[in-house]
Parts: C-alpha cells; sequence; structure tokens
C-alpha cells in the first residue's frame, strides 16, 4: 500500500512541476492557434503549451496506472 501511495505522489508531484515550468516557459510565445473541439473552440493558445499539456497529462495518468496496478505486497506473501 505504500508503494501505490508513493508512485501515486510522485506522479502528481512529477506533473506538478512539469506544469509549473511549461506555464512560465509558455509566456511570450507568438503563434497561438485554436483548437476546434466540435461544440466550440479553445482560447488562443501556444502550440508548445498544448504539446506540454499532453505530456503532463500522459505522466499523470502513467504514474497513477503504474501506482493502480503495482502488486500489493500482503497479497504476495498470502499466495506463496
Amino acid at each position: 500500500m505504500l508503494l501505490r501511495l508513493r508512485l501515486l505522489l510522485a506522479s502528481l508531484l512529477g506533473g506538478a512541476l512539469l506544469l509549473l515550468v511549461l506555464c512560465l516557459g509558455a509566456q511570450n510565445l507568438e503563434q497561438r492557434p485554436t483548437i476546434n473541439l466540435g461544440f466550440g473552440r479553445t482560447p488562443p493558445l501556444p502550440a508548445g503549451f498544448l504539446v506540454g499539456m499532453a505530456l503532463v497529462i500522459g505522466v499523470i495518468g502513467g504514474g497513477s496506472a503504474a501506482a493502480l496496478l503495482a502488486p500489493d505486497r500482503d497479497q504476495a506473501s498470502v499466495r506463496e
């Protein structure tokens, strides 16, 4: 259980730090395209920010999946 909690906290902390760096770095970008979502359009956002958000979501999602799929040590000792 402790391993799962550490994995989850590490992925959330890593994602938050990446998001902070991304927001600081995206301040001065000039090209700002919009995305058509089907029901509306996003505000003009820098393309690097959109790619960086996909990276941050992937880090958090992958870390959460790893935390959920990690074997539980208590159940592993019972199986033996």
